[in-house]
């Protein structure tokens, strides 16, 4: 059997790559998108899964734009319908490439919310092995419905993370969302999205993201309003 670490994670499961901090010792700032990508986001011809798509080609123009964002923002993607996929594994926001989201299925959200914070342990334990510091990082949170699976270990889970400062946790509820099971997940207060504005929340967030990057490692963050994209 193989040594555990303290967070549980095998060994040969931490990636040592050398080359990767070698050539770019930034302190990162890690960033997981977890999206909904369920059936009811086809809907309206396929209009929210497009406009969402849109959204995200948005956020990675405006990150890799900024010089130093780009080299410290690490951006990973799950998309979660009948299961959780990993889209783009953790990568700078200079080599994060959005691939196309394509919508289908049921809304496996507990499981997506598990399977986020356990990535962001791995991903710490990598930084700690190579003498990378980092900041506290983000999970952000997209659905337009609510959960088809359990979400009572998810719960906790982001509870005791945030009590913890382990990870902030961000939810946004796109039209049709249960807000009232996202208020139980998340220690902040869900925003809902005005209808399809993706692309302005995807700004908003990006730059939330260079804000970050750009202040000291311990440092609270005073985010701006989400005005524009938000209903407050």
């Amino acid at each position: 059997m193989n040594e555990q670490t303290p967070y549980g994670i095998e060994e040969e499961a931490i990636r040592f790559d050398v080359v990767e901090f070698a050539e770019n010792p930034e302190p990162r700032c890690p960033c997981i998108l977890l999206l909904d990508c369920s059936g009811s986001m086809g809907s309206m011809n396929g209009k929210p899964i497009q406009e969402l798509n849109n959204g995200l080609r948005a956020f990675q123009q405006q990150l890799s734009s900024d010089d130093l964002a780009s080299k410290r923002v690490e951006v990973t993607v799950l998309k979660f319908d009948d299961g959780v996929e990993v889209i783009n594994e953790f990568e700078t926001a200079e080599n994060f490439t959005p691939h196309e989201l394509r919508a289908g299925g049921l809304t496996s959200m507990g499981t997506a919310i598990e399977r986020a914070i356990n990535m962001l342990e791995q991903r710490k334990a990598v930084y700690k092995a190579n003498g990378i510091s980092y900041y506290r990082p983000w999970i952000f949170l997209l659905t337009d419905g609510a959960p088809t699976d359990d979400i009572t270990n998810a719960k906790e889970a982001v509870h005791e993370g945030e009590r913890n400062k382990q990870f902030a946790f961000f939810a946004v509820g796109i039209q049709g969302a249960n807000m009232d099971i996202l208020r139980e997940i998340s220690v902040r207060e869900p925003v809902s999205l005005k209808g399809l504005n993706f692309t302005s929340l995807f700004q908003w967030l990006s730059n939330s993201m260079s804000s970050v990057s750009r202040s000291s490692l311990d440092a609270e963050i005073a985010l701006e309003s989400p005005s524009g994209w938000a209903k407050i």
